[in-house]
């Protein structure tokens, strides 16, 4: 493979990873706050939680497991944009052809599995690193750094345990993703011959994906955070019962507006981004 070749091949990988990085130095208030409320059993506010966050660790605390954010960017979402792109163009008899929604579908669910299984480490480290502070003091583990926590991880509980709660983060990134990536290219067919390839287009098509994602990946969202801070669940279908059981159904859906708050200006970010990338690349 020549040089062209391989950067031609590369591109969309990392268009998908500095894309996404982008998104989540934004939104990582967002996700701390998200985190918090599904990882409580009571209920509270996003306002209470970040003002008590503020007042107990500072403003700094909002921008805690940033790093790890960054890493699960740079390899989960690196991979399934960069899979999704070339799934999507092998599924094409010529390369005018408009996919159907299915096989954009079908495209979105292979490539956020594959993709979450290359960064569930970095999110299971994200997700300790957030609740780590709401745990008994006794409890905590108090992790430096985000190498420190990839260290201790794999010392105290064995490589392996880097993906627990890898189930739901597979399911949730196959959802997210059918949500996200094949609702965007379906809405952007849609809107383009309305308004031209233009900004409006792309904001349009971004915001649609943004509420499917949201919409189709919150329980298992739910799941895999209560999965990956809490050790009192045996495994995916044990945490579902007893969630249902003890606290409702409709506790799968908790913080829907500060999930939706936090994936659509993540997806538009992502996507508006990895279309002016492309536009420079092109």
């Amino acid at each position: 493979m020549t040089d062209t070749s391989f950067s031609h091949a590369a591109r969309p990988f990392f268009i998908g990873g500095a894309s996404g990085m982008i998104a989540t130095a934004c939104i990582q208030p967002i996700d701390m706050v998200k985190v918090q409320i599904q990882s409580r059993a009571v209920v509270a506010s996003p306002f209470v939680i970040v003002r008590e966050m503020i007042v107990a660790r500072g403003v700094s605390s909002l921008y805690t497991g940033l790093g790890a954010g960054l890493m699960r960017q740079a390899t989960y979402t690196t991979a399934r944009m960069g899979i999704f792109d070339i799934l999507s163009k092998r599924m094409k008899a010529s390369p005018d052809e408009k996919l159907p929604f299915y096989k954009r579908a079908i495209a979105g669910l292979v490539a956020g599995g594959l993709g979450s299984i290359v960064g569930n480490p970095c999110d299971l480290v994200l997700v300790r690193m957030q609740t780590d502070a709401q745990l008994p003091i006794a409890k905590q583990m108090q992790y430096k750094s985000v190498s420190d926590a990839f260290q201790r991880i794999v010392h105290e509980e064995g490589v392996l345990n880097l993906w627990k709660g890898s189930f739901p983060t597979v399911l949730r990134a196959m959802s997210l993703n059918m949500g996200m990536l094949a609702t965007y290219d379906q809405a952007k067919d849609i809107i383009t011959p309305m308004y031209g390839p233009g900004t409006v287009t792309i904001v349009a098509s971004s915001s649609i994906a943004g509420f499917f994602a949201s919409a189709f990946s919150l329980p298992f969202d739910f799941v895999k955070t209560r999965l990956q801070s809490s050790s009192k669940y045996t495994g995916f279908a044990d945490c579902v019962v007893q969630v249902a059981k003890k606290e409702s159904p409709l506790a799968f859906y908790r913080g829907f507006a500060t999930y939706y708050v936090r994936i659509a200006p993540h997806v538009m970010i992502t996507l508006t981004v990895a279309e002016s990338l492309r536009q420079i690349f092109k």
